[in-house]
């Protein structure tokens, strides 16, 4: 998602941790349990995927291996079904400072987009081991595809196949928090306005940040200049990271700028309904409603190796020949595995 303008940083979290509604911190909390399509107990765990490397499919990343549930399987999971429920209606849940909602995310949002990832966009997934286990770090990736889809795949993917079950917080653009309902369904996912003192208060708490600096300019681009990492703004990122000490992980992805060929802009229109951009595509607006169905294309997800900001002095964040170096280094690696990564593609779509 696109870097946004800053706003206030989000006030103090209330005592007592996440934010709950309608007093979800008096009493005890329902355990959680598993809905449909996690883990039955009972079944064995799949075997880790190669380092290097995890592709999707039915016994991917902590997915169960099909076949029957165990004996009360299903009775357990329809009882966690109907707790979830319950506490989403009694307001006995946890939000935190952000409004991010992780038992929302884990067993319903994830829960949606995992489909797509691992059957029609069959998301592969390489480098995960580069993203640290513990303590906060900032992945940035190349930004594509004419609607920020690349960005939910990049958060299914860290969500799905790290070893240490860690969660991406992913910083996203103004008009993300403008739109009914993405506001709300981005909010309770994690994501928060591109502010750069809400992302170093993320990293200083331990969590995993993403961004993509393209922006607007990356994902509204034309389809001929696929592959063509925009400017990456004036280093904010880079700035974020050196505060906070936390390692930089290039992210590549590839397969997202084929979704929908933009091989069009409608200016005045975008204008008129506010847009950046209004695309024109060889299926949209032509087929209406169908042309915004994505095509099925063959993804991959590369992290590159950490580069460390931790050795750097605290006046370093003010240097700005030391971001214009570190943001170039870290454009010139994704660009670098970009091209490699084509290379190696056998098709779009296969």
């Amino acid at each position: 998602m696109g870097g946004g303008g800053a706003r206030a940083p989000a006030g103090p979290p209330p005592a007592g941790g996440g934010a709950g509604r309608g007093g979800g911190g008096d009493g005890p909390a329902a355990p959680v349990s598993a809905l449909p399509g996690a883990q039955a107990p009972g079944v064995a765990d799949p075997p880790p995927p190669e380092a290097g490397g995890a592709e999707y499919g039915p016994e991917g990343p902590g997915r169960e291996a099909s076949g029957p549930a165990s004996d009360g399987g299903w009775e357990r999971r329809i009882a966690g079904g109907l707790a979830f429920l319950r506490r989403r209606v009694t307001g006995e849940y946890e939000v935190d400072e952000f409004g991010y909602d992780k038992e929302l995310t884990e067993q319903v949002l994830m829960s949606a987009l995992r489909p797509l990832a691992e059957k029609y966009f069959r998301v592969e997934v390489k480098g995960v081991e580069n993203i640290p286990s513990e303590g906060g770090a900032l992945i940035v990736a190349n930004h594509s595809g004419t609607l920020p889809l690349d960005g939910l795949m990049l958060q299914v993917a860290v969500h799905d196949n790290h070893p240490a079950d860690r969660h991406l917080r992913l910083l996203a653009a103004d008009l993300v928090f403008q739109l009914p309902v993405v506001n709300e369904l981005a909010r309770k996912a994690g994501h928060t306005l591109a502010c750069a003192e809400d992302a170093q208060r993320l990293l200083e708490t331990g969590e995993i940040v993403g961004v993509m600096p393209e922006g607007f300019k990356g994902i509204g681009k034309p389809f001929g200049e696929r592959y063509k990492l925009q400017r990456f703004g004036r280093g904010g990122f880079v700035s974020t990271a050196l505060r906070a000490g936390a390692p930089i992980v290039p992210c590549s992805i590839v397969g997202a700028e084929e979704i929908y060929p933009m091989i069009g802009n409608a200016k005045t229109l975008a204008r008129l309904l506010g847009f950046p951009y209004f695309p024109i595509t060889p299926t949209f607006p032509w087929l209406g409603p169908l042309g915004a169905v994505p095509l099925p294309t063959k993804w991959t997800i590369q992290f590159g190796e950490p580069i460390p900001t931790d050795g750097y002095p605290q006046e370093a964040a003010e240097d700005p020949m030391l971001m214009f170096n570190l943001t170039d280094q870290v454009r010139e690696q994704i660009q670098h595995t970009l091209y490699k990564l084509l290379v190696q593609r056998r098709s779009v779509f296969f």
